[in-house]
């Protein structure tokens, strides 16, 4: 694909050349200083209530408080704590039950007074909102292990799944990389059913006593298949206590070899928070010594997820994202076109490379046996789960440089994110053709998230690669890929954001997909896109989206503010598709460069990006640093070419 030229059109008035010049050398400064002396960068990425709760509470569990760290997530809580006297999913969220619940009990695990005001408030709300025994399975699986709950209180899951043959309805190569770590070292705890070392009661947040509650599994779903699964969970109650004890004894052994095989050093299992608390729960239950070596990594693993920010703040991440950082963040400083923002680039592009997976077959081996690994894993370690997001940002920045000695990474990459296409046409992040959906009817799944299906984002980045590499729209990949964002593309023009939040995300992802590979700028679905985009934007000249936009039906919160982030994405998408002229795109621009703070960063308090739709929110601290910086230097660049046309896969 052709680079773009350079000619000298004038910005639109209000926003001089000054201005823009200005804004995107405060905001690579504010990049280059943050960047590790290694040359990656990694930003907080901060969950809800929930992940702090819980950490709280697993050090209680094994009798291993740390009063320094537990007093400063304590202040994070309450910090966190809304209007509605509960805790939400995201600023300014509506109430969650389980996160409120989580959330009270580590304050009262701290020390803090039932009958001090925020407790007084929280709890009113939670009893309000139905009371403790409304809240989700992997809640009630935690209030089982407190002996909170009884046991019935959560939905059978018998550890001899670990001995399932593939054809079983359920295995757990039919389910995604993240469930299935959470899930096998947690099915040996509901075996074993541990008591904890210290306890905390909460009875108070109960309706009804939890011995006589009748129904611990409400649900509206009357489908056959969840009909099927809640009869299944009851043969299953009554039939678990005549398994053999040497099948569970063995079933027990294989899962905990599973984990062992996966434990992922000091990065800790799937480098996922649920996981490695799960995991030293498993080792501790399972009687290892204080000292055994897996025991204490597993451990360190846990530890390495607390961070504290530059304004004192404390945080226990669910997980942290030095890859995909470091890949966005080299993406915004080449962009910039500064010298010494191009040598830093090249300094992170260097770290990466180093962190390419190419000798470990992780657990995607098991619907591709015969390709050669090539990926990148979103944490600083995670052999056995690379995933297509990453690796595309990855690889895109790479060719960006034009450095040959990238060559030989791109090529495996590329090699990878071919092989990892599914058969609809579109790519998951860690999966492939992972859509057996009727496994999210089970009545442990009520989270929705037991799967990891093709996704718009991941299939756009995938496309945005190969183009970015010299495929055309008419290669085979590319071809099935196009046609999966067209079947996918909303009736109202826009596209979902699994990954980020949510339409805005979406939509982005897709028209720069689309423009580089080459599919026309008067393509209908990329008008209706443009319109949609158009229609979105806010009065401020901004963009912004919500959280509660992944609830269908439910209208746009008034609580929902234009974010930086969101408006980079608003404004990349438009200009990848010929509208850099716009005045909307314009006033987006002015819109960034008018709000960047005087440290050369942007303010954004909103969450812009999810784990799981609906159930796990997150803000990734580095989004409102690297998309803006990247959005007002191509328009920069491209207000000075002559083609006004996006040169790049994303």
């Amino acid at each position: 694909m052709m680079r773009a030229g350079l000619s000298e059109s004038s910005p639109p008035t209000g926003l001089t050349t000054s201005k823009l010049e200005e804004s995107i050398s405060k905001g690579v400064k504010s990049l280059l200083d943050q960047q590790q002396d290694d040359g990656h960068w990694v930003f907080v990425l901060e969950a809800d209530a929930t992940i702090p709760a819980e950490y709280i509470m697993l050090k209680f569990f094994l009798d291993e408080v740390d009063v320094e760290k537990q007093d400063k997530l304590a202040v994070y809580i309450r910090e966190t704590q809304a209007d509605h006297g509960g805790w939400p999913l995201w600023h300014d969220g509506p109430f969650d039950i389980s996160a409120s619940v989580k959330a009270y009990w580590a304050l009262k695990a701290v020390g803090d007074p039932i009958d001090a005001p925020h407790m007084v408030r929280a709890r009113e709300a939670i009893l309000a909102h139905g009371g403790a025994e409304r809240t989700n399975v992997f809640t009630r699986i935690m209030l089982a292990l407190f002996e909170q709950v009884p046991w019935r209180a959560v939905p059978v899951m018998p550890v001899e799944i670990m001995i399932l043959p593939r054809w079983f309805p359920f295995h757990l190569e039919k389910i995604s990389y993240w469930s299935r770590t959470v899930i096998v070292p947690l099915l040996v705890l509901m075996a074993v059913k541990p008591k904890p070392i210290r306890n905390v009661h909460i009875q108070e947040l109960f309706k009804e006593t939890p011995e006589r509650v009748r129904n611990w599994h409400p649900s509206n779903d009357r489908s056959a298949w969840a009909t099927f699964f809640r009869g299944l969970d009851k043969v299953l109650r009554v039939g678990e206590r005549f398994i053999p004890k040497s099948t569970r004894r063995r079933a027990t052994a294989l899962a905990v070899k599973w984990v062992t095989e996966r434990l992922n050093g000091e990065d800790g299992l799937g480098a996922i928070y649920p996981a490695m608390a799960n995991s030293v729960m498993m080792y501790e239950c399972m009687g290892y010594p204080k000292d055994d070596p897996n025991l204490v990594i597993a451990k360190v693993s846990v530890e390495k997820l607390l961070a504290g920010d530059k304004d004192g703040r404390f945080y226990a991440q669910p997980c942290v994202s030095p890859v995909w950082d470091t890949g966005l963040a080299c993406h915004a400083l080449l962009e910039s076109g500064e010298p010494e923002a191009i040598a830093k680039a090249k300094r992170g592009l260097e770290w990466l490379k180093d962190r390419q997976i190419l000798d470990v077959k992780g657990d995607w081996v098991a619907r591709r046996p015969n390709l050669r690994p090539g990926g990148w894993a979103f944490q600083y370690e995670n052999a056995h789960y690379p995933d297509l997001d990453d690796t595309a940002v990855v690889a895109m920045a790479l060719d960006r440089s034009q450095d040959t000695q990238f060559t030989p990474a791109i090529e495996r990459a590329t090699e990878w994110v071919e092989g990892m296409q599914s058969s609809n046409g579109g790519w998951a992040a860690f999966e492939v053709d992972n859509e057996h959906y009727y496994l999210n009817h089970i009545p442990f799944a009520d989270h929705g998230a037991l799967l990891d299906p093709p996704t718009v984002d991941v299939t756009a980045r995938c496309i945005g690669m190969l183009a970015q590499l010299g495929r055309t729209k008419d290669y085979p990949a590319v071809a099935r890929a196009i046609e999966y964002l067209r079947r996918e593309q909303e009736k109202d023009g826009s596209w979902f954001g699994r990954w980020g939040t949510n339409y805005i995300y979406g939509t982005w992802s897709a028209l720069c997909a689309l423009n580089a590979v080459g599919v026309p700028n008067d393509d209908p679905m990329i008008r209706k896109a443009v319109t949609w985009l158009l229609n979105d934007q806010r009065e401020d000249g901004g963009w912004g989206e919500g959280g509660e936009s992944y609830y269908a039906g439910v209208e746009k919160s008034e609580k929902v503010v234009s974010t930086a982030s969101q408006t980079a994405w608003a404004v990349l998408g438009l200009m990848a598709v010929g509208e850099v002229e716009n005045p909307a795109v314009q006033r987006g621009i002015e819109f960034l460069a008018n709000t960047q703070t005087a440290d050369g960063s942007w303010d954004e308090d909103s969450y812009t990006a999810v784990g799981f739709p609906r159930v796990f929110y997150l803000r990734y601290h580095g989004y409102r640093q690297f998309f803006p910086v990247w959005a007002v230097s191509r328009y920069r660049n491209l207000m000075r070419s002559n083609t006004k046309q996006v040169a790049w896969g994303m």
